[in-house]
């Protein structure tokens, strides 16, 4: 008699196994970047030694090189060796210890060639603490997401980003603008509904989710809101566990209108006053739009507003040089 798949028993010999090849895995992982952090440390140790020698550099890994290939064949060309140099050099500055090292050797190649330490470090913290793949630590740095933080924040807290990494402790600091939705695959120029842009953003959610940043989780869809028999719907739901908030998001393919944060406005009051349990904090709202005008958001919105907030979207990944002038767009 064979045991089903959905048995209870089989579900957690399946979890223990995955979790304990996981755990290989990041052990191997660990134990091969510190080795490489060691290699590069009597390299660099071998090189000072003999540095009164020409070209002993050169000589060095050239050898070394040989050597190690012979005895444990492919991984060890001259050029990783020098990566493994860079690798102990760049984080012997960074006073990191080894039990640091929990990304994968080819997360710490991108990394490296990252030359501003302060980003360098943000993006190595965000990668470890949502386990991010080298995949989606390439998209999170070509879609500038420390820039995008950075900017809207003091010197302090932009020394935070570096130093802890992006904190959640209010409802500003789960905002991008812009957010960059090229995973949706949609031209920046093709015409589309809003029905279509939100398909497209439930049919990537696991993308959308990581481009929304830490915390959150989906609740709905189309929620529909009913008073004095008059319905209205929110186009996406979330419930974000940091800010223990519920956060609406209503999309907007033209550019917004002053009549769109007061549809906002009156979602997240509904939410406020029905949908919130004790204990929770008030609801965020933001509003996705192609554009807009931040002398119109300012104006219509309260001096003193925390909750709803107007982002524009990107639906095709901008040059570095775009980026920034829309950046600082005033």
């Amino acid at each position: 008699m064979s045991l089903a798949p959905e048995h209870s028993l089989y579900e957690r010999v399946v979890q223990l196994l995955e979790e304990a090849r996981a755990a290989v895995v990041r052990r191997v992982n660990h134990g091969m970047v510190l080795a490489y952090f060691e290699i590069g440390r009597m390299i660099v140790e071998e090189e000072q030694a003999g540095q009164a020698r020409a070209n002993y550099g050169q000589f060095l890994m050239k050898e070394l090189s040989s050597t190690l290939s012979q005895k444990f064949g492919k991984g060890f060309s001259v050029r990783n060796l020098e990566q493994m140099r860079q690798f102990y050099l760049v984080y012997s500055k960074a006073q990191t210890t080894s039990a640091e090292f929990t990304l994968s050797w080819s997360h710490y190649l991108k990394l490296m060639r990252m030359t501003d330490p302060a980003e360098r470090n943000f993006y190595e913290i965000e990668a470890r603490q949502n386990n991010w793949s080298l995949t989606e630590l390439q998209r999170q740095y070509d879609a500038a997401l420390y820039t995008r933080l950075a900017l809207s924040r003091n010197t302090d807290q932009i020394r935070q980003l570096a130093q802890q990494g992006q904190i959640i402790g209010t409802p500003r600091d789960v905002i991008k603008d812009p957010y960059i939705l090229e995973f949706l695959g949609l031209p920046e120029q093709a015409a589309y509904s809003e029905s279509e842009l939100e398909t497209a953003l439930i049919n990537k959610l696991e993308h959308f989710l990581l481009e929304l940043g830490k915390g959150f989780t989906f609740v709905a869809r189309q929620h529909r809101i009913t008073f004095d028999e008059k319905h209205f719907r929110v186009d996406l739901v979330f419930y974000n566990r940091l800010l223990r908030a519920f956060v609406l998001i209503d999309l907007k393919i033209g550019e917004l209108k002053h009549q769109d944060l007061g549809q906002m406005q009156m979602y997240v009051n509904y939410y406020d006053r029905f949908m919130r349990v004790e204990g929770e904090n008030k609801t965020v709202g933001i509003i996705l739009c192609r554009d807009k005008n931040d002398m119109l958001v300012e104006i219509t919105l309260p001096e003193d507003n925390t909750q709803i907030f107007a982002s524009q979207y990107l639906t095709v990944l901008p040059s570095k040089e775009d980026l920034k002038a829309l950046l600082q767009r005033p």
